[in-house]
């Protein structure tokens, strides 16, 4: 007689690639990928980014260019991040209709119309503080910010943003710029708000990339790190307020906070690998520790397989270009 042995033998659906990709249960695609896009003005070539290989400022004259390049490769959605040189206390060229986001805004989808250009809702690149807002006594005020968030967004709009993403972490901005957005007569704009946002050590290289040195910290009004019953509760209370998708960011460090929210919402979810988690791996590859095309689809399979439906990621033109 035979030594009894387990009739299942999850082995049989692994003998080959074929099979494999037949029963696999995760897959990431460009339809899901969001490209983040630095736009600087008055500067005459690309300024690469040190702490972000293979990523540059793109000179806001070379714009459309640059876009067609992207869409040419087959992205679908873009962020945009301008890097200004018109700062002040308030951010306010942020909100004029000749200010740097409206402007890289017209020139994106003048550029190529049928790209999702989507506007990151936020002041730190265009205040002399750092700050996602305004400072008083020492702190951003939150009231005197949201009032703010929503002159930006209708400012984003008008010029043809296709998409608000908030991203200050102020109480109340979703329902400030719903509002705002409707009584302009965008009601049909999604708000893809920056939902459950952590005060992170991943974010150093975007700072140098958007050119945002801090004074001080962001701990009064971005998420501790160790809190995930609160980020839930941030979430859901963008979800009352009108938001249409929920972020969550970083990715890889908050794969429970995303997992967890997948369980509680039935709205689409993102996740956005930020500039550490990039900069961690391009690094890693560079040195030889790891195989970076392998590292990129794992992680960002992930993300997907904990729950994200959208994923932001700096490697979205080098999965355009090379695949999985």
């Amino acid at each position: 007689m035979k030594d009894a042995f387990p009739a299942t033998r999850l082995r049989r659906l692994r003998k080959s690639e074929t099979v494999r990709r037949l029963v696999r249960e995760t897959a990431v695609s460009l339809d899901d990928l969001i490209y983040p896009v630095f736009v600087e003005e008055g500067i005459e070539k690309p300024q690469p980014i040190k702490s972000m290989p293979g990523i540059s400022r793109i000179p806001e004259k070379k714009l459309a260019a640059e876009i067609k390049a992207i869409q040419s490769e087959g992205i679908r959605a873009v962020m945009l991040f301008g890097v200004s040189h018109k700062k002040d206390n308030t951010g306010s060229d942020s909100w004029k209709s000749g200010g740097l986001i409206a402007r890289m805004i017209k020139r994106a989808k003048d550029a190529a119309p049928e790209l999702i250009v989507i506007s990151d809702t936020c002041f730190c690149e265009y205040t002399t503080h750092g700050h996602c807002g305004v400072v008083e006594d020492g702190l951003v005020a939150n009231d005197a910010t949201i009032a703010n968030l929503a002159r930006q967004a209708v400012t984003a709009v008008a010029a043809g943003a296709d998409m608000i993403a908030p991203s200050s972490m102020m109480d109340g901005q979703v329902k400030a710029i719903r509002e705002a957005l409707d009584e302009a007569g965008h009601i049909e704009v999604p708000i893809m708000s920056y939902s459950s946002k952590f005060a992170s050590a991943f974010y150093s290289p975007f700072r140098a990339a958007a050119g945002c040195d801090l004074k001080g910290d962001r701990n009064s009004y971005q998420m501790d790190p160790m809190n995930g019953r609160e980020a839930l509760r941030e979430s859901l209370i963008d979800e009352a307020e009108g938001a249409d998708i929920l972020m969550v960011k970083p990715a890889l460090p908050y794969l429970d906070v995303l997992a967890r929210l997948r369980e509680r919402t039935l709205l689409p979810l993102a996740a956005y690998q930020v500039s550490g988690e990039y900069a961690m791996i391009k690094f890693a590859a560079a040195a030889g520790a790891l195989d970076e095309k392998r590292a990129v689809r794992e992680t960002l399979g992930a993300i997907k397989r904990a729950g994200a439906d959208i994923i932001l990621t700096y490697f979205a033109r080098d999965i355009a270009r090379e695949g999985f």
